[in-house]
């Protein structure tokens, strides 16, 4: 499957409207951004944006007790993680939306069970109120528009979201669907093409 585009446009709020930006110019420098962050993988280390520098990565929100969505999102992941297994560029990032439950030994069986690899797939846990600021406000994977969320509303979402090296949001995907999936797919290599 080829990329529709040989650009990936930018994206910035929640209603995903593609901005079609020169890279390199005033207006893609100052675009949106995923702030810094700090978070715990399942091997019990810090992942802060640092750890993305120079990566090209996708991201999502999943919880290792769920019993409908993330299985099947987990399995769709881990095509990506197959078809970019050698390529140091592009890392994955699954943030538990329970980290209260989602312990690092936790996440840490999870990817085992999973045949998740922790140098290429980081599943995180750490503050709920900094997950979901970063998942709502950030990331902009929900799709209730206009309706305010509190923290105490759970966040559940099957979005998976392409970010550039420069931290910035390049593309939003059905992560339960393996057409979209192959999608992601054709834009990462797209992406990579642009540097």
């Amino acid at each position: 499957m080829d990329s529709r585009v040989t650009n990936l446009p930018f994206y910035k709020e929640a209603s995903f409207t593609p901005h079609w930006l020169e890279s390199g110019s005033e207006a893609q420098k100052t675009f949106h951004q995923i702030p810094a962050f700090s978070l715990t993988n399942q091997e019990g280390e810090t992942i802060t944006e640092a750890t993305f520098k120079d990566k090209i990565y996708v991201t999502d929100f999943f919880f290792t007790t769920c019993p409908g969505i993330c299985p099947k999102m987990t399995a769709n992941m881990n095509i990506l993680q197959q078809e970019f297994k050698t390529d140091a560029e592009i890392l994955l990032l699954s943030h538990s939306v329970t980290p209260e439950i989602d312990s690092v030994s936790v996440l840490k069986s999870y990817a085992e069970n999973k045949g998740i690899e922790s140098n290429k797939w980081h599943l995180v846990t750490g503050e709920r109120s900094q997950i979901y600021d970063l998942g709502r406000n950030h990331y902009f994977v929900e799709e209730d528009l206009g309706e305010t969320k509190t923290n105490d509303d759970f966040l559940h979402t099957e979005n998976f979201v392409l970010i550039d090296k420069n931290r910035q949001i390049r593309g939003i995907y059905n992560g339960l669907n393996k057409t979209a999936v192959q999608q992601l797919i054709a834009d990462i290599k797209t992406l990579q093409l642009e540097n």
